[in-house]
């Protein structure tokens, strides 16, 4: 007799059960700021500096003391001597970013005087520190510039650089080991060649491994294990040195699917059967405090996997803040069917300013993915969409 679902889990629940026992990894590194972009800081970073540390003049132009320039404009200039240094009735030529000499307390923008030899006419008022940055006024010596959790974006690099700094400490990335399982598939290191029917060369994990390193985390992408429970058994067990174990296939209820009852034995299988289309079959347990996700052999229905359980995942481990994702409001250009009690996982093109659904998109046929511009999800609790309706539309990549 086959093996069947118990029960089926929420996306909802069965996210929260999972992240639930996640703890996030502690381990850190120093890098260099030229590869810290989408690293998370490990600690505060607290400037030993002002910066600027000098006076700079914020525009070209001349350094002056402002009370020269009480009462000049276009029809009533003062004429000022061009010197090396600014006292009484002299100013001296600054670039952006040069340093105010003593004795200035404003620079005058070029624009607003006519030089003539050594003299200098100075056709607008300005008045003390316009023009000029201040010592500090960027950062003060012990600002605190970022917290610890700060997702580094190059600008904040930059920022680091002007600190003096070389290199930050972040958080380590997460270890995913990627486990392909399944008699079925063929190493695409045994060659390209059309495999025999009933036979498939392996992409699933190539896929996960892939979007493991997108997602912030670093794949060990595995050989191919057959649907043997102790061969799959050795296989995490040689693996509980990673962060995470993703088993990609063996998760349904098939005679050939061991990866929920092998978790079940070494851990704790948390959830298996998810309200989700496709991606029914997916399964989240822990062992040995390693959490552990079991992806539905078919293509789209991992991909879907992927997205709801695996990248929250490797965001936790990684302690990755929350980047809200982007939604786009657009109109069907068809109806979209739905199956109560799941959430559907649609993909779509965009058709002008309207979506349109893919057809013959199956859970098996991963290209409707590559050719789909997005993907909407319709909630479990209805069943579609009307042509002419309102959705939110997420954006595949």
């Amino acid at each position: 007799m086959g093996k069947i679902f118990k029960e089926r889990t929420s996306i909802d629940e069965a996210l929260r059960l999972f992240l639930e026992r996640i703890s996030t990894t502690k381990k850190t590194e120093e890098i260099s700021l030229e590869t810290c972009t989408d690293r998370v800081l490990a600690e505060a970073v607290i400037s030993e500096r002002n910066v600027p540390h000098y006076r700079r003049a914020a525009m070209d132009g001349y350094a002056v003391r402002a009370s020269d320039t009480m009462g000049a404009s276009p029809t009533n200039p003062v004429m000022l001597q061009l010197s090396d240094q600014v006292e009484e009735g002299s100013l001296t030529w600054v670039h952006t970013g040069t340093a105010v000499p003593e004795g200035a307390d404003a620079v005058v923008m070029v624009e607003d005087t006519i030089a003539a030899g050594n003299l200098v006419e100075v056709r607008a008022q300005v008045y003390p520190n316009r023009n000029v940055g201040q010592i500090g006024e960027d950062i003060k010596e012990k600002d605190v510039v970022f917290e610890e959790g700060h997702l580094l974006r190059p600008c904040d690099a930059a920022v680091l650089a002007s600190l003096g700094l070389d290199r930050v400490k972040v958080f380590k990335k997460p270890v995913v080991a990627v486990i392909p399982t399944g008699d079925e598939l063929v190493s695409r290191k045994k060659g390209m060649a059309v495999p025999p029917p009933g036979m498939v060369l392996e992409t699933n994990g190539l896929m996960s491994a892939l979007y493991v390193k997108k997602w912030g985390g670093i794949p060990r992408y595995l050989d191919i294990v057959p649907d043997n429970p102790d061969r799959l058994k050795m296989a995490i067990e040689a693996n509980m040195d990673a962060d995470m174990i993703l088993l990609s296939g063996g998760t349904s209820v098939g005679i050939r699917d061991h990866g929920p009852e092998v978790v079940s034995a070494l851990g704790e299988l948390l959830v298996h059967g998810i309200g989700v289309s496709p991606g029914k079959p997916a399964a989240l347990g822990v062992i040995n405090n390693v959490p552990i996700v079991c992806l539905p052999g078919y293509p789209v229905a991992g991909l879907v996997a992927l997205n709801f359980f695996v990248r929250p995942g490797i965001r936790k481990l990684a302690a990755i803040p929350e980047i809200p994702e982007t939604i786009l409001k657009r109109r069907l250009a068809a109806k979209v069917s739905s199956k109560i009690g799941y959430v559907s996982f649609i993909r779509v093109v965009f058709e002008g300013d309207k979506v349109r659904p893919l057809t013959g998109a199956g859970a098996g046929a991963l290209s409707s993915v590559a050719k789909a511009d997005g993907y909407l999800l319709v909630p479990e609790n209805i069943e579609g969409y009307d042509e002419g309706e309102e959705v939110d539309v997420f954006l595949i990549e």
